[in-house]
């Protein structure tokens, strides 16, 4: 208890709180098109692409946005920054319950609901930012449980889709969005942190490294998949297997929830375990339950039980991977992060594509679950190499933090001049 105690001493619990809060909701509203898409589907007659198209515009948007959005709160701070973005994101759920008439708004609606997807960095940073560097690592796992958000979003969503129409759940988005950014207002403060005000160019510095590169990619498989998987199976569980537009959110629910939960947890292991030997254990685990996926696509309760198991290794390595991120660069952890989020949230735009060119062109979806399941394994060759070098610097044998005396051995870092 007193470990909790001195947690929440050393930080701004109420802006730790608003930030979480934020980055739930926008969470939410970002995958709401994957909530709905049994509704679409039908609505349009949509092919096995179109859907893949569909799911994948608001996760590329998103990834996109992520940095116009950190370097508005360059100029404005962070606080502000995400009541403008909840602002533009009440615009959109209007756009989106009475302009979008046809496939092409739908994907117009793609786009405005990527603004939602633009909120990881700034969350992290607003929420990590008024705690010192020991305890970073910790409230940027506490924001990141933020995930939950889709969750409730595929939950939530296909009965009000049901009961009222989906476009009106965009109507319900708009006017929910107002929590948040009630909360921000009353309880959050500016972070006096200066790691949020790099240059632009420190925001990239991580990109001209190998390490940030290697970073970017692992965190391609593990968030890019839950978020990628989470949009795009309450679409697989209507599909194949022919379950009702509510229990394949409800379905979706269970696996989401799970990858949500862990990743406060894997973060916790990691610190013990080592970051490194936790994500080894996870791509392992992420490759061998989507190929069986695959394989299994006549059992639906094997499935769900492999997708559970799955999301679990997933959220685990998404708290790995950053708590491998501040001991790598300790003066700028919320710049890299930041810019390691953006370029890894891009590959959960992968997974919908796969699964409808999947569907389209072999019939089945089990090849997009055997392709993503070889990117993890690709990925896990490429962290065993990279592992040899971080842990005669940076890091301590399996990836875990080294001890003061031992921070002479620390690569140059980007700071402000």
């Amino acid at each position: 208890m007193s470990a909790l105690q001195n947690f929440k001493r050393a930080g701004h619990s109420p802006t730790l709180f608003a930030a979480f809060l934020y980055f739930a909701f926008s969470c939410c509203i970002w995958v709401l098109n994957g909530a709905l898409a049994p509704f679409i589907s039908e609505t349009y007659h949509l092919t096995p692409a179109q859907k893949g198209l569909m799911l994948s515009i608001p996760i590329m948007a998103g990834a996109l946005m992520r940095f116009p959005l950190g370097v508005l709160s360059q100029y404005i701070g962070r606080k502000n920054a995400t009541l403008v973005e909840m602002s533009l994101i009440a615009v959109a759920m209007l756009y989106g319950f009475f302009m979008v008439k046809s496939y092409d708004d739908l994907l117009a609606m793609g786009v405005l609901l990527g603004i939602a997807g633009a909120s990881f960095g700034v969350a992290l940073s607003l929420g990590s930012g008024w705690f010192p560097p020991q305890y970073k690592g910790l409230a940027m796992g506490l924001v990141g449980a933020g995930n939950v958000g889709t969750a409730v979003s595929v939950l939530v969503a296909p009965p009000l889709a049901q009961a009222f129409g989906w476009q009106t759940v965009y109507g319900f988005a708009a006017g929910a969005i107002l929590v948040p950014m009630i909360v921000m207002v009353v309880f959050a403060k500016e972070p006096p942190d200066v790691d949020a005000h790099a240059s632009l160019r420190e925001h990239a510095a991580c990109l001209f490294e190998k390490d940030g590169w290697a970073f970017s990619l692992i965190y391609g498989v593990t968030f890019g998949g839950f978020i990628g998987l989470t949009t795009f199976l309450p679409t697989y569980y209507y599909d194949q297997f022919g379950v009702s537009k509510v229990q394949a959110g409800q379905l979706t629910m269970l696996a989401a929830f799970m990858g949500a939960a862990v990743r406060v947890v894997g973060g916790w292991l990691s610190d013990r375990w080592g970051g490194v030997n936790m994500l080894t254990g996870v791509l392992v685990i992420v490759a061998a339950s989507l190929a069986a996926v695959g394989m299994a696509n006549g059992s639906l309760a094997l499935t769900t039980l492999l997708l559970i198991v799955c999301f679990a290794a997933l959220g685990a390595g998404n708290g790995a991977l950053f708590q491998l991120v501040p001991l790598r660069w300790p003066a700028a952890t919320a710049v890299a992060g930041s810019m390691i989020g953006e370029v890894g949230a891009l590959g959960g735009g992968l997974v919908p594509n796969l699964m409808g060119l999947s569907k389209q062109h072999a019939g089945t979806y089990a090849w997009g679950f055997v392709v993503f399941a070889v990117l993890a394994v690709l990925m896990l060759g490429v962290m065993r190499v990279m592992q040899i070098r971080w842990t005669r610097t940076w890091a301590e044998k399996g990836g875990r933090a080294r001890r003061a005396a031992a921070q002479a051995d620390e690569p140059v870092h980007y700071q402000r001049a």
